[in-house]
Order: C-alpha cells, then sequence, then structure tokens
C-alpha cells in the first residue's frame, strides 16, 4: 500500500489554497482496496474490499499519523449500497472512530469556505469532495443569476452560487435534516438562510411548482442519485435523466444554463449527454454543450463522475 505521507504531498497544493477537505487517496492509487477522505481533524477511510478487522485497525491507525488527524472513521462501501445503507448502517458506518477521540462534528474549510462535516453520522459525512471543481464553477458563473439547486443534499452548490454574488438561489431536497445542515453551512459563512430559500419536498414535484408559479432560473444545478425512491416512484438516473433535464428545461430562463452531474459509472459522458440533449429538444429547447469535465486532481484516473454545462437558447 503506498505511503501517506508520499499521498499528502501530492495534495499539498490543496492545503495551500485553503482545502482541508479532500481525498487524500484515491481507489486508483491504492489497488482498489480503499480510499481515505480528510476533513479537517477527522480521516474518513472507505473500504472497497474486505479487510479483517485487524487489518481495518491497522490502516485506520497509519493514517491517524498524519499531522492534525484526532481521529479517523470507517466507512465499509457495499457493492450495492442502496438497500444495504438503510439496513446494516452501524456495520457499514459505525458512529464511532475506528481510531482516536471521538469528532461528532467538525468545521473543516474547502478553498476557504467552511463547511460543517460529521465524519460519524452516515456513509454520506456532509460533502462530496469529488464535486469540489463544479462548486468552483457554479461560485464563478453565479453572479447576478437566479439559481435554483436541486438535490441540494447539504447545500454545496446553492452555498457556493451566494459566495459568488447570485441574486437569488433556492436550495430543493426531500431531506429537511440535510437542508437544516444546509442553512448551517449558510451561517458559518455569515449568510442569511431563510427559509423560503429551502425547499422540502420531491424535486419532481418542487420544477412542476416553480414552473406553474412562473418561477425561472438563469442556472439549474441538476445533482441526482444514481437510484433513489420518493413520491415520484423509482428514479434511475440511466433511463430517467431525460425527463429531469426536460423538467429543468421548462424553469431555464432563455439564454440560462443548466449545469447537469452524474456520479454513475455505468453511464458514460457521451451517454449523459444524450440523455440530457434528448430531454431538453422534447421541451423545445436547444442547447449547446459549453464544458465537460470530471472529479478533482484528488481523484487520478477518475472516470464516475460526469459534470457538462449546457447553455440554452
Amino acid at each position: 500500500m503506498p505511503d501517506p505521507a508520499a499521498l499528502l504531498t501530492r495534495r499539498a497544493h490543496l492545503s495551500a489554497q485553503g482545502s482541508a477537505l479532500y481525498r487524500a487517496a484515491h481507489t486508483t492509487e491504492t489497488h482498489g482496496v480503499y480510499a481515505l477522505d480528510l476533513a479537517g481533524r477527522a480521516g474518513v477511510l472507505n473500504l472497497y474490499a474486505p479487510l479483517t478487522a485487524t487489518q481495518e485497525t491497522a490502516l485506520a491507525a497509519q493514517w491517524g499519523e498524519v499531522a492534525g488527524v484526532q481521529a479517523v472513521y470507517l466507512k465499509r462501501r457495499p457493492v450495492e449500497a442502496r438497500h444495504a445503507a438503510n439496513v446494516a448502517r452501524d456495520q457499514l458506518s459505525p458512529p464511532e472512530p475506528v481510531w482516536g477521540e471521538p469528532l461528532p462534528e467538525l468545521v473543516a474549510t474547502e478553498a476557504g469556505v467552511p463547511f460543517l462535516i460529521r465524519p460519524g453520522a452516515d456513509l454520506s459525512t456532509g460533502l462530496f469532495t469529488d464535486a469540489r471543481p463544479a462548486r468552483a464553477w457554479v461560485r464563478a458563473h453565479s453572479a447576478g443569476r437566479r439559481v435554483l439547486n436541486t438535490f441540494a443534499y447539504t447545500c454545496g452548490f446553492g452555498l457556493s452560487a451566494a459566495l459568488g454574488g447570485a441574486a437569488a438561489v433556492k436550495n430543493v431536497d426531500l431531506s429537511r435534516k440535510v437542508l437544516a445542515w444546509g442553512q448551517a453551512n449558510y451561517a458559518l459563512s455569515g449568510l442569511s438562510a431563510p427559509e423560503q430559500d429551502f425547499l422540502y419536498g420531491d424535486v419532481f414535484e418542487w420544477l412542476t411548482r416553480l414552473e406553474r408559479r412562473g418561477d425561472h432560473f438563469d442556472l439549474v444545478v441538476l445533482d441526482p442519485p444514481s437510484f433513489a425512491r420518493g413520491k415520484s416512484g423509482v428514479w434511475r438516473a440511466e433511463r430517467d435523466y431525460a425527463r429531469l433535464a426536460g423538467l429543468a428545461a421548462r424553469v431555464t430562463a432563455p439564454g440560462g444554463r443548466v449545469l447537469t452531474l452524474l456520479n454513475h459509472a455505468g453511464v458514460s459522458g457521451p451517454q449523459l449527454g444524450r440523455m440530457v440533449q434528448s430531454g431538453l429538444r422534447e421541451q423545445g429547447r436547444q442547447a449547446a454543450l459549453q464544458e465537460s469535465f470530471g472529479a478533482g486532481e484528488d481523484y487520478p484516473e477518475a472516470e464516475h463522475l460526469k459534470v457538462q454545462v449546457w447553455a440554452l437558447d
């Protein structure tokens, strides 16, 4: 296995840029066995291959020796997470650290922006580090724009838009818990977080409701899971992304943009593009793909995340 110090040397520029939230070791650097995310004083060890308890503890202790790390939490990543994550939560994501003292909450920065992280709370700890380039893009392209952030989770994109000078930002998610978490992230940056900007409920229902209200946005962020169950039924990205893009088109103002993201290894960038374009055309909108990119440089050779920027007529 690679030496943690050598891997951290490759990421030294991120710390210099004010980021204490990043992937310190990716699976392509560990022969597919594990990945390690750093979140300030906490390490989050993601296992993708079975290890004995002794091996887990030893690996955690190795990363615990990194300067500044006070606790290492364990996430056993199942091949099929959507069911197992619900029925075996404590086994997959033990609430207590496997090494060090408990850190139930902490604040860590990404490009100088503080985020509330809960390393032992769930398989997801508060911020998906692979989307850092996409958050940076949103911050750089939000000035004066009306922004809709769907599947908002803890509102990283909405916060980025607000910090980038957006005229208005709406965050939509099916969980009140994560929206409240997003409001806490706003507060950490000294931003107001009025309830009317954090819309609880099914994204598909909200897109329809916003259209009926006549609300339109200059930038719509689509960051759906690859699979989900909701009031609208079962969502599968490889089957349903075109429908989502079509609904987004109906609330995108003329000349606006749609930022599409998909974390799904089974769907290629061209496949995602075809689905998005199909959904937009069904709504009579012409669109051009302006940019496409993926995860940050701390995810070497990673192909799971696809990010595309679509400019609508």
